[in-house]
């Protein structure tokens, strides 16, 4: 009888993403990473364990790519430029210089390891530096969940730092993985001025995609709308807002496809076009937002599912000694030398900020998909990379992610005198010439005495909503207020 039916697929797949949620639920409990649970539930269900078997690195590959091009765009409309200003150039040498040398260094570490007579693992320089350019970035969808979910503030703008750089480092690994590969199935053949050319290529092509290609998108969502003002009857406003959703994830894959053809990176494409878009005044930004953010939690759990299922756990105890070895001088040694050696031009970051950064080098999903690439080009050894990127993930997720939090508050780098944003779930038109805030209330604020009506607050504001505890309270001129009530004000902007 034939089990690989229609049927049995969405029952398998339906089983798994039910169970990832539920037993994802977990990770607030336990203090490991959502992204982690995702990855051990599909190796629960997989060969070694319930026994789905999927072994299909074409089709994983590829699952890969869409799931990556959301989660790049996602981070990119995320990315506020008034937040990554301060911190531009740093974001930017770490997601470029950093990466090379976290690939250089990694890759001599593991070339010197397949020298010793003691190791299972017999790579040359070529296909070493290759296993370290897979695992030279750090992981965005890793970053973006676990720092998403820390309701804290981190000093000296480390938390956009940080997010700058995991979602815009990605291309770079994922060049150096091609032209690793590249050299070694052309019997190393490529030369410095053919990597140089492919490197502007690559970036340059890119860049200009991106952002041509993020215009192009806001410019065709004003057609949209266009088109449905001159309409007799007027187009819901939910289906609208869906409609533009769909549009806008219809020119993430085009950007990515597009991009690529014309020889440059899709995934800088999509993440620039992000940032372009993200910035951009939209209709109905916050029910767009949240459709993204449903299609890129999609997107992460399909994928650490699927990489779950990927693995042979038996495969991984074969190089447990040699992945452990590797992972353990990437957290203590390649990532804090990438940090420090990219950063010392700058003054401006203090030791402490370095330390965390270093400590912060997540690996995820991204690494993962990228190991495939040698697989599926047939290389000598591939199947040993695969195991070893693998292993060193889930090193790096189960040491560096559950103490990302314990890492900052040792180095005292958590600013306890600012909040985030509350979310009052409320929305204004963009055509209005209003803009909404929140204000945590201090004992300064209320020095004056403790109503509306005593504060200073700035002419033209109004405040709508005062939020306390878990209570949402509609305020007077004369309403008592608290140290730590969260005020939502409307202002004329």
């Amino acid at each position: 009888m034939d089990f690989i039916t229609t049927e049995n697929i969405l029952l398998a797949g339906s089983t798994l993403l039910i169970a990832g949620v539920l037993i994802g639920k977990s990770s607030y409990r336990t203090g490991l990473p959502l992204l982690l649970i995702f990855l051990i539930v599909g190796m629960a269900f997989g060969t070694d364990g319930l026994g789905i078997h999927f072994s299909d690195m074409h089709s994983a590959q590829f699952i890969g790519m869409i799931a990556l091009c959301v989660i790049l765009f996602s981070g990119g409309m995320g990315t506020r430029l008034s937040d990554i200003r301060p911190v531009l150039l740093p974001g930017l040498i770490l997601s470029t210089a950093g990466v090379l040398v976290t690939a250089m260094v990694t890759g001599l570490f593991i070339w010197w390891l397949s020298g010793m007579s003691w190791t299972n693992i017999h790579f040359a320089l070529l296909p070493s530096l290759l296993l370290a350019a897979t695992m030279s970035s750090t992981d965005s969808a890793s970053v973006f969940g676990i720092l998403g979910s820390q309701k804290v503030s981190l000093r000296n703008n480390l938390r956009p730092m940080l997010e700058l750089e995991s979602g815009s480092n990605d291309p770079m690994a994922y060049m150096l993985t091609i032209i690793l590969l590249q050299a070694i199935t052309l019997g190393g053949g490529l030369s410095a001025g053919q990597i140089l050319l492919e490197l502007l290529l690559q970036f340059g092509v890119g860049a200009a995609g991106g952002y041509l290609m993020g215009r192009f998108t806001l410019w065709l969502i004003s057609i949209y709308r266009r088109i449905g003002s001159k309409a007799d009857v007027q187009e819901d406003a939910s289906q609208a807002t869906s409609m533009i959703s769909i549009l806008i994830i219809g020119c993430v894959f085009f950007t990515f496809a597009l991009t690529t053809a014309l020889a440059g990176n899709g995934y800088l494409a999509v993440y620039i076009s992000g940032i372009v878009i993200g910035n951009a005044r939209i209709a109905g930004h916050r029910g767009i937002n949240k459709f993204i953010d449903g299609m890129t939690w999609l997107a992460q759990i399909v994928v650490f599912l699927m990489l779950g299922l990927l693995v042979n756990p038996h495969e991984m105890l074969d190089v447990a000694a040699v992945s452990l070895l590797i992972g353990v001088f990437m957290i203590l040694v390649g990532r804090p030398l990438s940090v420090f050696l990219s950063l010392s031009p700058l003054r401006g970051i203090d030791m402490r900020s370095k330390l965390f950064v270093s400590w912060v080098g997540l690996r995820g999903a991204v690494p993962i998909i990228f190991a495939t690439y040698p697989v599926v080009a047939d290389i000598e050894g591939a199947g040993q990379i695969f195991n070893i990127v693998f292993f060193v993930t889930l090193l790096s997720l189960l040491i560096q992610g559950t103490t990302v939090l314990t890492a900052a508050r040792r180095l005292k780098l958590i600013d306890n005198t600012t909040t985030a944003d509350e979310d009052f779930g409320v929305e204004l038109s963009d055509e209005l010439p209003t803009s909404l805030q929140t204000l945590t209330l201090t004992e300064r604020d209320l020095e004056h005495g403790n109503t509306l009506s005593a504060m200073h607050l700035p002419a033209g504001s109004l405040v709508m909503m005062v939020r306390r505890g878990s209570e949402h309270l509609v305020p007077n001129g004369s309403m008592n207020l608290r140290p730590g009530d969260i005020l939502l004000i409307i202002r004329k902007d």
